[in-house]
């Protein structure tokens, strides 16, 4: 069974299905505002298999109203800071893309980010960024998605915390300016409940839309992971970082560098035992087949010319000759040889 929907290139990889997954470690503020770390980020998600380090790029007054989260909101009680100072320290300076891009053309890994305003999208085209990610918060902002659709860039398009109308109005609004579409399923909470992860409905995306789908990951663990790569998905995003015991938002429900390498092996374990769609013999169930299946075997002493019957042939493991399923067809034959007891038959023994 060949498949429907047809790959995208990113940088040097194809990415879809029957393809290796595409493997994204999510820095996002995980750099700590030091440009140094975010080099080693770059570097050891390298190490540990990515094929993708991605940022979050914005200027906090181009993307939040001060007045807006002046309330007291959950998140500034769990970050004992206003939503503006938590986004203030997570920017990512626009003059830093250059310089983090070519660093990641050094290390061999794609670098990725995820803009949230038009001059952070002009700035990663300058550098020739060779995909774009649209978060989740901005699903609804279709004049924006329009804007990165026109670059023809190819495009992955988070889904946290959006219904399906609103899903579907972001899809429709990038496709047809653009038909380099990946739609990831995300749940946006930090870190999200398993219960929560909703995977089925990737299977939902596929089928709708006839898109490629990946899977962008904020559960504990990587269960979810799995179970996303069991469903076909092409991507996969997980937050990375090298001190999960760091300040900062993201730091404590990201994978460190041995978690992460670790992942990265199950996912290529997992892509490996989903095998295909079609039921054949394995190469390593070769001798197996023979030893474990039955043959036709000779009863008792046989002449050459006496008729073949059920009190002189039995059917034995091992299958040395002719399959049990075949016996009907030598039953009243005439045996070419003669036989002793205990002897394969062989197809051209009648």
């Amino acid at each position: 069974m060949t498949s429907k929907i047809a790959p995208i290139k990113i940088g040097r990889k194809q990415i879809g299905e029957k393809k290796p997954c595409y493997i994204i470690a999510e820095i996002g503020s995980n750099f700590n505002g030091n440009i140094n770390l975010a080099k080693k980020l770059i570097k050891k998600a390298k190490d540990a298999g990515a094929d993708a380090a991605k940022f979050q790029s914005f200027q906090v007054e181009k993307i939040i109203s001060k007045k807006g989260f002046l309330k007291k909101t959950t998140f500034q009680s769990k970050w004992k800071k206003s939503v503006w100072q938590v986004y203030k320290e997570a920017e990512l300076p626009l003059e830093w893309i250059k310089s983090l891009s070519d660093y990641a053309k050094k290390c061999k890994i794609d670098f990725i980010s995820a803009p949230y305003h038009i001059e952070a999208v002009n700035e990663l085209i300058r550098h020739n960024s060779p995909a774009i990610k649209i978060g989740s918060g901005e699903i609804t902002n279709l004049e924006f998605l329009k804007y990165i659709a026109k670059t023809k860039k190819p495009i992955f398009l988070a889904t946290g915390a959006s219904n399906h109308t609103e899903v579907t109005q972001a899809v429709k609004t990038i496709l047809k300016l653009n038909k380099k579409l990946i739609l990831m399923q995300a749940t946006t909470q930090y870190p999200s409940p398993l219960k929560d992860a909703n995977l089925k409905v990737i299977d939902t995306f596929k089928q709708q839309f006839k898109i490629n789908v990946g899977y962008s990951d904020h559960t504990p663990g990587i269960t979810a992971v799995l179970g996303s790569i069991v469903l076909g998905v092409c991507i996969i995003e997980k937050h990375f970082t090298l001190d999960k015991s760091s300040r900062g938002p993201d730091h404590a429900h990201s994978l460190n560098f041995d978690e992460f390498k670790d992942m990265v092996t199950k996912i290529r374990e997992m892509e490996e035992v989903l095998g295909d769609v079609v039921k054949k013999i394995e190469r390593s169930e070769k001798e197996t087949r023979i030893v474990q299946r039955r043959g036709i075997w000779t009863n008792k002493k046989i002449k050459k010319g006496e008729i073949f019957t059920k009190s002189n042939l039995i059917v034995l493991r091992p299958n040395h000759g002719i399959a049990a399923s075949e016996i009907t067809k030598i039953l009243g034959k005439k045996s070419k040889k003669d036989f002793d007891s205990d002897i394969a038959i062989m197809p051209k023994d009648y």
